[in-house]
């Protein structure tokens, strides 16, 4: 027991120790003072204190998980990239207008080589051709790449300027109508594709085809093969024997000229593209490059030297993205415009290409309709390539003026126009044949290359065909054959030329981009007459015009010959339309019927020593009497055509996509940059 003295004596007791250091102290003796240096040391001590295999081990894991990382990256990438720019396109694509189709951004893979051994004209079945091994379309190594850009900005410069588009404009087309209604048809206009207006953009390039979207080439088959090799034989006798010149002669072996710039050769550009002929393509190109030359003091038909050397310019230009093509293009256009300096904007049917000068035919003022308002799809292109609005806007002032015109019958319009005042002449007097044709497939495909979005051409192609439903058309005795016939003054004419068998394809090509069905319906009818216009013809090819019986009559067929209308200048329309009918249908008799009427072209108007002739009398099989002259048309449309009739690949010339001008030269469908 303690004592409290015993107590107060001993020393404080301490349950602590106390330990005082110096920061300096510390960490000079390699205290942990939480900085990221301190913690490196100790990560370090930490790993020298494994063993090597410890180590070894831990780097390997290391290493395995970064290469699966970069595997996973490059698997997974691109699928979940495309799903994001899906998703992004969907969320900004209008949603799709029932029974209308988007056009599509114009692309044409690079032709590829055909088989360049043919031999001589193969007498082929015309049963369906056997499978052949695939043989590729084009000049495989003719890598013609699209100009540059500052050549193309150079080509602006030196003939455009940019032309704003007032904000009044902007205005109006926001309360544009949007749908049109027209006895049966209901037509909304494609929202996602630019309008033609004054406002002209970015000089375009031409389409190209991105790897992704080429796909294999379909095989050449043995019909396509007998095209290639009749291009072939036409394209000798040419070249044999009017190199550099408008038309072959075949019979007397020489040549003939109308307006002295090679019609046949540019005329002929395009399809050796398609077809692949990669020598004559070339052997073309170099001529076109050294020898084509506009600046001669030689007057040309506007709507001509539109059609076939505008129009197979800018249509090579497209497929091979050749520069060339495009200058040349700019260089007739420009020389083209003094035929719109009249009273009325109404252009003059003739050009002076060297002098600048433009005039009427010499026995009057007027101008035929067709051809004043068959030249738009050429123009409006070309202000699209180059930017320069002057081009469209001389066109489209036409389209418009005409639009207003008093004088039509149901939408039919009459054959001439007058410059100076402006008005049609000649009334009374409606025909889709000669001198009227063209305006109304202009009307539709105007309509279908702008975007569809022109609703006055539209309008004015709609009640158009009202109107020959409701005055030209009749059917003839015995088989009741679907034709379309004249007016004159209120008489009606049973008379049909060759040209208006351009109309089924015209008809069946509304009907696919959303026009009303009974379109296509009336297409199969008349498909039907056109061929008959050969069928029932002593050597299978149709005269220039027949007449059709109203009234059966014993041993009398449906179609009758007048001797001053049995010619046959080797004219497309029919081949045309048939290509339209079994590209939109499917059905192999257009084949067929396009295979007979090939053979018949071989049978009595191929010349031997090369080339093709048109021939008087198509109903003397014994002697069809040769003319001695092969048209530029039968290389530049009819043979083209045909390869495209006979062709399986929907994206040989994807319809979606191209529009064909009225010489067969495909032109792209407008689509937002």
């Amino acid at each position: 027991m303690y004592s409290a003295a015993a107590a107060a004596a001993s020393p404080p007791r301490r349950d602590f120790i106390s330990v005082t250091l110096s920061p300096e102290e510390a960490v000079g003796a390699g205290g942990y003072n939480n900085s990221k240096a301190w913690r490196r040391r100790s990560c370090w001590r930490k790993w020298k204190q494994l063993s090597r295999l410890q180590r070894s081990i831990i780097l390997f894991l290391f290493a395995f998980l970064a290469v699966c990382g970069v595997i996973s990256y490059t698997s997974m990438g691109e699928p979940w990239k495309s799903l994001t720019n899906k998703s992004l396109d969907d969320q900004r694509t209008e949603p799709e207008i029932p029974g209308l189709k988007l056009a599509n951004p114009a692309v044409l893979p690079a032709p590829q080589k055909a088989d360049a051994n043919l031999g001589n004209y193969p007498e082929l079945s015309p049963q369906k051709p056997p499978k052949l091994p695939p043989v590729r379309r084009g000049p495989s190594n003719l890598q013609i790449k699209p100009p540059r850009r500052d050549v193309r900005l150079k080509t602006r410069h030196d003939t455009s300027r940019v032309v704003e588009e007032p904000v009044k404009a902007d205005k109006e087309e926001k309360t544009e109508k949007s749908v049109i209604s027209w006895r049966g048809a209901v037509i909304e206009p494609d929202q996602s594709t630019e309008p033609p207006s004054s406002k002209i953009k970015e000089p375009e390039k031409p389409s190209s085809v991105e790897a992704e979207d080429q796909k294999e080439p379909v095989p050449i088959n043995e019909r396509q093969m007998a095209v290639i090799e009749a291009f072939r034989h036409a394209w000798k006798g040419y070249k044999d024997f009017a190199w550099g010149h408008d038309e072959l002669k075949p019979l007397s072996k020489s040549y003939s000229e109308w307006f002295g710039l090679g019609l046949t050769l540019i005329d002929a550009l395009d399809t050796m593209w398609i077809l692949g002929l990669k020598e004559e393509f070339e052997e073309a190109r170099k001529w076109v490059a050294n020898d084509l030359v506009f600046d001669k003091n030689v007057d040309v038909n506007l709507f001509e030297s539109t059609i076939r050397i505008l129009g197979g310019l800018l249509s090579t230009y497209h497929l091979s993205g050749d520069s060339l093509f495009l200058e040349k293009a700019k260089d007739i256009g420009n020389r083209l415009m003094p035929a719109f300096k009249t009273p009325s904007k109404i252009p003059y049917s003739d050009v002076n290409i060297g002098r600048g000068t433009a005039h009427p035919p010499r026995w009057t003022s007027d101008s035929t309709v067709a051809e004043v308002t068959s030249i738009q799809l050429e123009f409006r292109e070309l202000s699209r390539l180059t930017g320069d609005e002057k081009f469209q806007k001389a066109v489209d002032e036409v389209m418009k003026h005409v639009h207003t015109l008093s004088g039509k019958n149901d939408g039919l319009v009459p054959m001439f126009i007058n410059t100076n005042s402006g008005q049609f002449t000649h009334l009374g007097v409606y025909t889709l044949g000669a001198r009227a044709d063209s305006y109304y497939e202009y009307l539709l495909k105007q309509w279908i290359q702008g975007g569809k979005k022109e609703n006055e051409l539209l309008e004015d192609y709609m009640r158009a065909i009202e109107g020959v439903k409701k005055h030209l058309l009749q059917k003839s005795q015995p088989k009741k054959l679907t034709f379309v016939g004249e007016l004159a003054h209120g008489h009606f004419s049973a008379k049909m030329d060759h040209l208006v068998c351009f109309l089924p394809g015209t008809l069946a090509l509304g009907a696919h981009n959303g026009l009303t069905a009974d379109h296509m319906k009336l297409a199969e009818a008349l498909i039907e007459t056109c061929y008959q216009m050969y069928a029932q013809v002593e050597t299978g090819l149709s005269p220039e015009i027949v007449h059709f019986n109203l009234h059966a009559q014993k041993g009398h067929k449906d179609v009758e010959i007048k001797p001053a209308d049995r010619h046959n200048l080797l004219r497309p329309e029919t081949v045309e339309s048939l290509f339209y009918m079994y590209r939109f249908t499917g059905d192999k008799k257009y084949q067929d019927w396009g295979w007979e009427i090939l053979q018949n072209f071989n049978k009595y108007t191929r010349v031997p020593t090369g080339g093709y002739t048109s021939i008087n009398n198509v109903q003397n099989p014994s002697n069809p009497e040769p003319r001695d002259k092969m048209e530029s048309f039968f290389l530049g449309e009819t043979l083209k055509y045909m390869f495209l009739l006979f062709s399986d690949d929907i994206d040989l010339i994807n319809l979606d996509k191209y529009v064909f001008n009225t010489e067969a030269h495909p032109l792209p469908i407008w689509v937002p940059a």
